[in-house]
């Protein structure tokens, strides 16, 4: 039966998978050509086992000094690291038939999703729980991080901020939190994504409103050759690879920079596409991080 199957709902919590994910990421913003650098999976029935996975991730691009000053992942590790592509198939049949959950599910899923989006994957068709949608609804608390969370339900976090660590701290808090929910009636996954105020969705994008050069460019991997408006570097000409668009920017890895670039929409004055499409230059793969 499929987690997205409305059968799924009327499942006593104690019969429902949960898959909890936490990524740590290179910025804030998947919009902004931030990515995933490391993930979490912890996957089990909350009376049964449990199973975890964790593997970082090479993000082809710098981590911001404000991220890594949080995660602290040392760029060494993320040199030798698989790229997202090659564990994706992984980690699709870890979230796969489960109710994904994450505390500020948003953050966790919209990287997710950008990454779904680069591989032109549609995202899973599953259900999602927010432990900090519920924290905030259930709980009177002066602050809702996780740390603030699992402290006020007893839990432990051994390592903050790291996503294994965060993972099974997130867990535990939705373990907590259903028990609370129980004692108020809450039995089965519909009454769980009730008490969060509703169902919670994927980001989703659509690349209809976009010049039919950067579509094509998009669905069939094209290169794409662009005329920008740099606010630095004045008016440029550069070949791109266009990986996605989100929030009125271009993600791309730039050939003329030998990285991953974005650009603003409203920046771009002219494009084409590349003539010979059987001679497109696919962006390198990065044995080390630009610095």
């Amino acid at each position: 039966m499929r987690a997205s199957s409305g059968l799924w709902l009327s499942l006593p919590l104690e019969a429902v998978t949960f898959a909890v994910v936490d990524v740590e990421t290179t910025g804030l913003d998947p919009s902004l050509g931030h990515r995933i650098c490391e993930i979490a999976i912890v996957r089990g029935t909350l009376d049964g086992d449990v199973s975890t996975f964790r593997q970082y991730v090479n993000p082809e691009r710098p981590v911001d000094p404000g991220a890594r000053a949080v995660h602290r992942i040392p760029d060494e590790v993320l040199w030798s690291a698989p790229r997202f592509e090659e564990i994706a198939p992984v980690i699709r049949d870890w979230l796969d038939d489960a109710v994904i959950v994450g505390h500020n599910a948003s953050f966790d899923l919209g990287f997710l999703a950008a990454e779904w989006r680069r591989l032109r994957w549609p995202p899973p068709p599953v259900y999602v729980i927010d432990t900090l949608t519920l924290a905030r609804r259930w709980l009177r608390l002066p602050r809702y991080s996780l740390g603030s969370v699992a402290r006020a339900l007893n839990v432990s976090i051994r390592d903050a901020h790291r996503a294994l660590e965060d993972a099974q701290a997130t867990w535990e808090v939705l373990r907590s939190l259903v028990y609370l929910l129980g004692v108020r009636g809450a039995a089965t996954l519909a009454d769980l994504i009730r008490a969060q105020g509703g169902p919670m969705h994927w980001p989703s994008v659509t690349w209809d409103h976009l010049p039919s050069p950067l579509q094509e460019a998009l669905r069939r991997g094209r290169r794409l050759w662009l005329r920008y408006l740099s606010p630095y570097q004045g008016l440029t000409e550069r070949w791109v690879q266009p990986l996605d668009v989100s929030n009125g920017y271009l993600i791309a890895y730039c050939h003329l920079r030998g990285a991953q670039r974005t650009f603003r929409l409203d920046r771009i004055l002219e494009m084409r596409l590349d003539d010979d499409a059987s001679h497109l230059d696919h962006p390198r793969r990065w044995g080390q991080l630009d610095t």
